[in-house]
């Protein structure tokens, strides 16, 4: 899964890395702040392909623009299961009654700097699976590209009125989002810890699906819809593109946030079974 991930990178860097056509107005670059501890319900940067509103131009323009992560499907009657919602299986999002319309037309690319992972025991990952019982938390670390570079995680997007609230109401659109995750992969990390796993799938058996600069244009394309074309975007990246090392639990806390809960340890504070 992906439930917290680390972005610090600002809106202008972003907007070269992504080329960037349009800057969402409504926050000034004054008020960015990273942000090292990016939970679900937050306001997350992302970046899609999309008409300007009011522009009398159909044409889709490159945005970056702020939504909140935990999508909300048009459909629904209200907001309250965004939270249960930041994620999307790469195997089922094409069929899912609250995912396949916007896997259709409503992709985007979250961009991170990496995201975090807790490690525990085999049997409770397999329980996790399951979906028997939810593993406890132990040991975290720090995924992200071994060259540094942006971590593009698949997206999607969705927008849901709340009809409680009169049309001019500032928050009576909310646009949403949610990550996109495949199996982790089983061949060794391109870095490794000294020690503890060797591969993402030893950490949890879920990742984001990353996606490499050369798809990028077509997952954000909204005229391309054909499903068998959007399937094989869906398609894990190369192996031995990612390192991960452990980091502080103090990123188990929420209210933690600042660019020291990325520092690496040199070996894990919790035990595993590792």
């Amino acid at each position: 899964m992906c439930g917290r991930y680390a972005a610090s990178r600002r809106p202008e860097d972003l907007a070269g890395v992504f080329e960037i056509e349009k800057l969402e107005p409504s926050q000034p670059l004054e008020s960015w702040a990273p942000d090292y501890n990016v939970a679900p319900t937050k306001e997350v940067h992302v970046v899609l392909d999309r008409p300007v509103k009011d522009a009398g131009d159909p044409r889709p323009v490159r945005q970056l623009r702020t939504l909140k992560w935990g999508l909300v499907p048009s459909w629904a009657t209200s907001p309250e299961g965004a939270a249960r919602m930041i994620n999307a299986r790469a195997e089922t999002v094409a069929e899912k009654p609250s995912y396949r319309r916007a896997f259709s037309a409503r992709r985007c690319i979250v961009p991170a700097d990496g995201y975090y992972e807790w490690v525990t025991g085999t049997q409770e990952r397999d329980l996790e699976v399951e979906g028997r019982r939810k593993r406890s938390r132990k040991q975290p670390y720090f995924v992200l590209p071994a060259d540094g570079s942006v971590f593009a995680m698949a997206g999607l997007y969705e927008f849901w009125r709340d009809r409680t609230l009169p049309d001019d109401h500032p928050g009576a659109w909310w646009v949403t989002c949610s990550v996109i995750t495949t199996e982790a992969e089983t061949t060794p990390l391109a870095v490794a810890p000294a020690e503890g796993p060797r591969s993402l799938a030893d950490i949890h058996p879920r990742m984001p699906l990353m996606l490499t600069p050369d798809r990028w244009d077509s997952w954000l394309d909204p005229a391309r819809t054909n499903p068998d074309e959007l399937g094989e975007l869906l398609t894990p990246p190369p192996a031995g593109l990612m390192r991960a090392y452990p980091v502080s639990t103090a990123v188990s806390n929420v209210r933690n946030n600042g660019p020291e809960l990325l520092k690496e340890l040199e070996g894990p504070e919790e035990g595993t079974l590792f």
